[in-house]
C-alpha cells in the first residue's frame, strides 16, 4: 500500500523524447494516493510522451520517476506494471482475434498476487464484457474496446491507472458511461488515475485537478472549479 505521507507518483525534472530531441522539457508533477488527475493541452505538446515515460515505454534522458517512494526510472515497463501501474495506451490496442476473456487473461500477467485476478471487479463495472465474454474483441465498437482495454489493465489490480485519451473515437453516450465507471473506480476501489484527455466534458466529469502542458513543460494547474469552466479549459486546449 502507498504511504499516505508521500505521493504515489512523483515526477521530477523529467526529460524524454525521440532520437536526439527532447519532447519533455523538465516535467514535474505529483499524484497523491486516491486522486484522479488529468493532463491537458494541445496536440503534440508531450502528453502521451509523458505517459510513455512514466510507464517506461520511452526511456528518460534525465530526471526522476518515483512510485510509492521507489525510484523506478531504470525499471522496464513490465517491472513497473508488476509494482502496480496499469497503462491503457492511446488507441486501446486490444487483441482483435482474441475473445474478451482471452484479452482479460493477458492482464493477469502483471498481477503481483497471481492467485487473485479481479474478474469480478471488471465485470461489475463493465457488465457488457460479462455478457459478451466469449465474443471476439475485433467485433466490438470503439467504446466497447475501450472498456475492454481499461478492464484488462484493472485485472492486474493496479494502484495507479494511466489512461491516454480514453475518449478518442468514441460516441458521446459511451464516453459518459466510461466516465461514470472511472469515477466509481476512483471512489469505491480507491484506484488512483492519471489521464490524458482533450474532451472537456469528460475532464469536467472525472478530474479533480489538472496539469496543463505546453511545449513539454507544465504551464499551469487547474482546480476542480476551473475544470468546470469551458473558457478556462479552452485557454489550454485551443489548437
Amino acid at each position: 500500500m502507498a504511504d499516505p505521507l508521500q505521493p504515489l507518483l512523483a515526477v521530477e525534472d523529467l526529460r524524454a523524447g525521440y532520437g536526439s530531441g527532447d519532447i519533455l522539457q523538465g516535467i514535474g508533477l505529483r499524484i497523491e494516493p486516491g486522486e484522479m488527475v488529468a493532463t491537458i493541452g494541445r496536440n503534440g505538446v508531450g502528453k502521451s510522451t509523458l505517459m510513455k515515460a512514466i510507464m517506461g515505454m520511452l526511456p528518460a534522458m534525465s530526471g526522476a520517476v518515483s512510485f510509492r517512494g521507489e525510484d523506478i526510472a531504470r525499471l522496464r515497463p513490465d517491472q513497473r506494471a508488476a509494482r502496480g501501474i496499469g497503462y491503457v495506451p492511446q488507441g486501446r490496442e486490444v487483441f482483435p482475434s482474441l475473445t474478451v476473456e482471452e484479452n482479460l487473461a493477458m492482464g493477469e500477467t502483471i498481477n503481483r498476487d497471481k492467485s487473485h485476478p479481479r474478474y469480478d471487479l471488471v465485470y461489475g463495472y463493465f457488465p457488457i464484457l460479462a455478457e459478451r465474454r466469449r465474443q471476439l474483441a475485433g467485433t466490438f465498437s470503439g467504446g466497447q474496446q475501450q472498456m475492454l482495454a481499461i478492464a484488462r489493465a484493472l485485472v492486474g489490480r493496479p494502484e495507479l491507472l494511466l489512461l491516454d485519451e480514453p475518449s478518442m473515437g468514441i460516441q458521446p453516450s459511451i464516453i459518459q458511461e466510461i466516465g461514470r465507471a472511472l469515477v466509481r473506480l476512483n471512489e469505491e476501489e480507491k484506484v488512483t488515475i492519471l489521464l490524458v484527455e482533450q474532451n472537456t466534458r469528460l475532464i469536467a466529469q472525472v478530474a479533480r485537478r489538472a496539469y496543463a502542458i505546453d511545449k513539454g513543460r507544465i504551464v499551469g494547474t487547474l482546480d476542480r472549479r476551473r475544470l468546470s469552466d469551458p473558457a478556462a479549459l479552452a485557454e489550454y486546449l485551443a489548437v
